[in-house]
């Protein structure tokens, strides 16, 4: 069973395998840890994301269960995003250094990740609950999947492209507005709705693209590229912060002055392909799009 839902399936089975496949893979994950736990913990955060935007884009028809369910799942992640956070500095000066100008940064950068690297070693071994953690993790999994089994999403066909059209309506609405705040206003926390709503745009195209696979696949993958550049300009101010808030872990050195540097033009590149592709992605109006939606999952259906 894959991340989708078809049109040619009972709606509730669909649900129910979807999002029993997502939690499942995050028991998995926490449990087996073949790379071992921060990249379980990893892994474990992404499986996590997509069982949400699945409750999400269902949610009309069990409100209740959705909230119950999205609240769970969230301070479930929570626990386990702090070593993670710490990992994507890393990699963000990775990509500061890949996409170096001159020798002298790309050196300078490569002393900054190994200061990274140290910081998140650091912080990894003073989280000496973080094995707790997981264990709860996957206990709240267990929880979590018992509240599924206990819930239907029966729905007639009419229905369930109604719930489809509002729900889809509904994000378009969401991102729309939070693109038109990042031209307007650009702060931090609208290009985070932003990306929110992006990666709700890719999980929902994934999980109805049996309706028109083709086109449902390449807005798919566009919407991706949307999350990984917006994902890069938040990591990229995450390190700007870390950057003036422990201003001690260069020791004085310019490697910091040259890390600020990068982080500004690197930025002014990500912020600009981002927003230019989000708006080809939210070109349409959500009503109308929609509607179109709604359209396609009936006539699959025949």
């Amino acid at each position: 069973m894959s991340y989708r839902i078809r049109p040619d399936k009972a709606f509730d089975d669909e649900v129910q395998a979807a999002a029993a496949q997502q939690l499942g893979k995050v028991i998995a994950a926490l449990t087996d840890r073949p790379e071992g736990l921060h990249e379980a913990v990893h892994t474990a955060r992404k499986h996590i994301k997509r069982a949400r935007a699945l409750y999400r884009l269902v949610a009309r028809r069990a409100p209740e269960f959705q909230q119950q369910e999205n609240d769970r799942l969230r301070e479930m992640a929570r626990t386990l995003s702090s070593v993670r956070d710490a990992t994507a500095l890393i990699e963000a000066g990775r990509y500061l250094q890949e996409t170096a100008t001159s020798e002298d940064e790309a050196q300078a950068l490569a002393r900054v990740i190994d200061v990274l690297t140290a910081r998140r070693d650091r912080l990894s071994a003073e989280e000496t609950d973080l094995e707790e953690k997981a264990e709860k993790a996957v206990a709240t999994c267990r929880e979590a999947l018992d509240a599924l089994n206990a819930t239907s999403f029966d729905s007639g066909r009419r229905a369930t492209a109604r719930i489809f059209q509002k729900s889809w309506r509904k994000v378009g609405c969401k991102a729309t507005k939070a693109l038109s705040e990042c031209h307007a206003q650009g702060h931090i926390d609208q290009f985070h709705e932003l990306r929110k709503r992006s990666q709700d745009c890719w999980m929902h195209h994934a999980l109805l693209r049996d309706i028109w696979p083709a086109a449902m696949h390449a807005k798919q993958l566009e919407a991706k590229e949307l999350v990984d550049i917006l994902g890069r300009y938040l990591d990229l101010s995450m390190l700007s912060e870390v950057t003036d808030r422990e201003p001690h872990l260069f020791n004085g050195s310019d490697d910091r002055a040259r890390l600020l540097e990068a982080i500004i033009s690197r930025q002014q590149t990500a912020r600009h392909e981002a927003l230019t592709k989000a708006r080809w992605i939210f070109a349409d109006e959500p009503k109308r799009e929609a509607r179109t939606i709604k359209r396609l999952w009936l006539e699959a259906g025949d």
